[in-house]
C-alpha cells in the first residue's frame, strides 16, 4: 500500500509537469514507462489515478499545445493506455483522445484503418438493387432517420408497457444503444412545438465573429477557489486546473475553448442555462423577434383576462 501511495504521489508531480511546456514530453515520456510497470498490477483507486492524469493530457492537448511533437507524444501514451484500461467508458474515451491526436497529426486514413479495418472495409460499397457498389452509401434522408427512430422507440416502449422486455430479442445492450441514440437524436426527431402549432425552426450555429470575440480567461488560483474544489468542464467534464483557459459566454458561464465552438455549432446555448447566442442566421434572427413580440402579446392577453376575470367575481 505504500509503494501505491509513492505512486500515487509521482502521478501528482507528473500531472503538474504536464502544464509547463519545456517539461511536458518529458513528464508523458515517464508517464508511459510508469503505466507499463505499474498499472497491471495497480488497485482499483490506483488506475483511475492513472486515468485522471492520462485524462489531463488529453485535456492539456486541446487546450494549450498545438506543436506536433506534443500531440505525437500523447498519441503514444493514449495508445499504450488503451491496451490497459478495462472499463468500457475509458476504452471510448480513450479512443476519441487517439481519433483526435491522428486528426490534428493529420495521419489520415491509413491511420483509421489500422485502428478499424473491419470498419473501413464495410463502408467501401452498399447493396444497390442487387449489386454492390463502389461508392460508400449516402446518408438517409431525415425523414427516414427520424420514422426509423420513431418506430424502433414504439416497439421498445410496447415492450416495457407489457413486460416483454426480459423475452425480447433484444440484449440489454441492444435497447441501452438504441435509447441513447433516441436521446442524442432527440432534437431533430421530435420538432419543438409552439402554442400555435408552427413547427419551431431550428436553432443555427452561433455567428462566428461573436464566438471570435468572446473573452478567454486564464485560470489563477483565485479564480479557482472562488470555482469551488471539484469544478470542471461542463461540457468535456474535465476538471479544471491551474492555468486553463476558458472562454467565458455573456452569462458569465466559462468553458474551454476547443470544448465550446464544436457545441456552439450544434446547439448554439450554453449547455447550462441554455443562453442563445446571436447567429449569422437573418430569418432566424427575425423569427426569434416575431417570437418575442407575440409571447409579449401572449401574455399581454393572459393578464388581461385574469382583471377581467376578477372584475367579475
Amino acid at each position: 500500500m505504500a509503494s501505491e501511495d509513492l505512486v500515487k504521489q509521482e502521478l501528482e508531480e507528473l500531472q503538474k509537469q504536464l502544464g509547463k511546456k519545456q517539461k511536458f514530453e518529458d513528464a508523458v515520456s515517464s508517464l508511459k514507462s510508469l503505466l507499463q510497470t505499474t498499472y497491471p498490477s495497480a488497485s482499483t483507486s490506483l488506475r483511475k489515478s492513472f486515468y485522471t492524469v492520462i485524462c489531463r493530457v488529453a485535456t492539456v492537448l486541446k487546450t494549450r499545445y498545438t506543436a506536433p511533437g506534443f500531440w505525437s507524444a500523447g498519441l503514444g501514451l493514449f495508445e499504450q493506455a488503451i491496451l490497459f484500461v478495462s472499463e468500457p467508458s475509458e476504452k471510448e474515451h480513450l479512443k476519441a483522445c487517439i481519433d483526435q491526436a491522428r486528426e490534428h497529426l493529420h495521419l489520415g486514413d491509413d491511420a483509421s484503418q489500422t485502428l478499424r479495418p473491419a470498419e473501413t472495409r464495410e463502408n467501401r460499397g452498399y447493396l444497390f438493387e442487387g449489386h454492390l457498389t463502389v461508392d460508400q452509401e449516402p446518408p438517409q434522408p431525415e425523414w427516414l432517420v427520424q420514422e426509423n427512430l420513431l418506430t424502433v422507440a414504439a416497439r421498445l416502449f410496447e415492450a416495457e408497457s407489457s413486460q416483454g422486455l426480459a423475452t425480447n430479442e433484444n440484449t440489454p445492450d441492444d435497447v441501452a444503444s438504441v435509447l441513447e441514440m433516441l436521446r442524442n437524436r432527440l432534437e431533430e426527431v421530435v420538432p419543438l412545438m409552439e402554442n400555435d402549432g408552427h413547427v419551431a425552426p431550428r436553432v443555427p450555429p452561433a455567428s462566428k465573429d461573436v464566438v471570435a470575440k468572446l473573452p478567454v480567461i486564464t485560470l489563477t488560483e483565485e479564480i479557482l477557489a472562488n470555482m469551488g474544489k471539484d469544478a470542471e468542464c461542463a461540457i468535456c467534464r474535465e476538471n479544471l486546473a491551474l492555468n486553463d483557459q476558458m472562454q467565458e459566454l455573456p452569462c458569465k458561464h466559462t468553458f474551454h475553448p476547443p470544448c465550446l465552438k464544436p457545441w456552439l455549432d450544434e446547439h448554439n446555448s450554453c449547455p447550462i442555462c441554455r443562453h442563445e447566442l446571436q447567429t449569422d442566421d437573418h430569418a432566424y434572427e427575425s423569427w426569434k423577434e416575431r417570437e418575442k413580440e407575440a409571447e409579449e402579446e401572449r401574455k399581454g392577453a393572459a393578464n388581461a383576462l385574469r382583471g377581467g376575470e376578477f372584475m367579475y367575481v
